[in-house]
């Protein structure tokens, strides 16, 4: 019985090498028979893990890639963030429009030399921050887009920032090419018009956008809180 069992064991063991052999190497293509007489240990051992590395390379990639096609695909389609919308702030930092996703977003547009109607805007928004606890003044972010890139340039708008006691980075004042600003000011229901060089005649309006960029309320009372304004930003922060 010994005998007999040891025979087939070395019977089957041989079938298993012989079709191992005939299978293809990962590394090269060829039978691995051919490859492990021909080409040194350590070379199959590089070849090995540089084709382990590229894969895992290439499976990373295809993640992240899926991960954020369905994060786009996930945009309501009346999100603002839809524009695509690429800025700068006062520090220099770039940053896409919808990179404010997650977080309800009070939103408005200026221009850093305006001197009566937006430091107004500055103060209503303040008062409305004031308006609601600290807790909830957490939760949300504020953007001020600029209607005049000629002029703000990131230094402008740091040295405003710092001449208003704004608080940064959870405001951001930001700047964007003449083609976006029109297309944000045109969703965003802000009428302008260049006056001059650094004057724009524009209106006034406050907006809340949920966390995934939504036009929630529309406020265009400038000095104190709008109470209606307020109590939207409540109801979007309330959690569901």
């Amino acid at each position: 019985m010994n005998t007999t069992h040891e025979s087939a064991t070395r019977d089957a063991t041989a079938r298993i090498d012989s079709e191992r052999d005939a299978l293809p190497c990962l590394c090269c293509g060829t039978a691995m028979q051919r490859c492990e007489a021909t080409t040194p240990t350590p070379t199959r051992h590089r070849s090995a893990r540089w084709l382990i590395a590229t894969l895992a390379a290439m499976l990373l990639a295809l993640g992240f890639t899926l991960t954020h096609a369905r994060a786009a695909e996930a945009l309501p389609g009346d999100s603002v963030y839809q524009l695509g919308l690429p800025l700068v702030d006062q520090d220099g930092q770039a940053f896409d429009f919808a990179a404010g996703r997650g977080k309800p977003r009070l939103i408005s547009m200026f221009y850093s030399s305006c001197k009566f109607v937006c430091p107004m805007i500055v103060d209503t928004l303040r008062n409305t921050e004031r308006a609601l606890d600290p807790a909830q003044r957490k939760q949300i972010d504020v953007l001020l887009v600029s209607l005049d890139p000629d002029t703000d340039t990131p230094a402008a708008l740091k040295h405003l920032a710092d001449q208003r006691h704004i608080d940064t980075p959870r405001w951001r004042l930001a700047r964007t090419d003449a083609a976006h600003v029109r297309r944000l000011a045109a969703v965003l229901g802000v009428q302008y018009k260049q006056l001059g060089k650094a004057d724009f005649s524009h209106s006034t309006v406050l907006v809340l956008l949920d966390a995934n960029g939504r036009i929630a309320a529309r406020s265009e009372k400038l000095g104190d809180a709008d109470p209606a304004f307020v109590d939207a930003i409540r109801r979007v922060l309330a959690p569901d």
